[in-house]
């Protein structure tokens, strides 16, 4: 009895003790809004930030577009880690302090590991490979940047037609159900976002080829200018600028370049 008593008034005691930590971390924490495909990249370079200086770094994910009402508000977030076009978004909405680059997104021609001709495709052309009917996934170019690069690029090659015939109706809106039709075997090979890509590589292979796109998406972590801790904002832009890309290059997000 006399244990659970003391186990009690242990409980008590670190009761406010607790509470109070959890109010100081929230009250000195950086807050970051971050775009939902950057979440592991993100949460490393925040745990490696946290660790070697001690300091708090609240991570909030959603979609770029729903972060920006945000920004352009100034009312919310410290920093934003976000892609082009909204990027520029930030510019003019003059909320941008600092820009840190740390990678890509790029479109990438995936087909599952263990598809038998997986030999056969090479190229974005060979989507159109008539034996690939119904076994094609693509973002849907009316919810995915990536979805329209695809799209103008089939179209500016001649075979936007005969790749479509092999999606059907299998545009999708999200990148993770590109990975996952082709992780339960649903489809063979699809384009997806190089990162998203990356964490599904115990089903697919990201096959190697030039980049052949007009756009070039660029990734970065963004001081806002509203930001009412400066000076951590400063340390932890320097932190990114120091340790983004190679933590971002772990995660896949560069710029795929055709092996030699």
């Amino acid at each position: 009895m006399h244990g659970v008593v003391r186990f009690m008034s242990a409980a008590l005691l670190l009761g406010p003790l607790a509470l109070v930590t959890g109010c100081t971390r929230g009250a000195n924490e950086l807050k970051v809004l971050c775009g939902s495909s950057f979440r592991d990249p993100m949460e490393k370079l925040v745990e490696k930030y946290e660790k070697e200086t001690g300091k708090p770094v609240g991570l909030e994910f959603g979609g770029s577009e729903d972060h920006l009402p945000k920004v352009k508000t100034k009312s919310i977030g410290d920093a934003f880690v976000t892609h082009s076009p909204y990027m520029q978004y930030t510019k003019e909405a003059d909320a941008l302090l600092r820009e840190v680059e740390v990678g890509f997104l790029a479109p990438v021609l995936v087909v599952r590991k263990d598809y038998p001709e997986k030999e056969k495709l090479k190229t974005i052309e060979d989507l159109a490979r008539p034996e690939l009917l119904s076994r094609v996934v693509l973002p849907n170019p009316k919810y995915s940047t990536c979805g329209e690069m695809v799209s103008k690029l089939l179209k500016e090659k001649g075979i936007k037609d005969a790749v479509m015939k092999n999606v059907g109706n299998d545009l999708v809106k999200h990148h993770s159900e590109v990975g996952n039709q082709l992780k339960v075997g649903a489809r063979d090979a699809g384009i997806m976002w190089n990162g998203v890509a990356h964490n599904y590589l115990d089903s697919l292979e990201i096959v190697p080829t030039e980049y052949e796109y007009d756009e070039t998406i660029r990734v970065a972590v963004m001081g806002l200018s509203y930001s009412r801790k400066q000076e951590q904002l400063k340390e932890f832009l320097d932190f990114v600028e120091k340790h983004g890309k190679k933590v971002f290059t772990e995660f896949g997000y560069v710029k795929q370049v055709k092996e030699n």
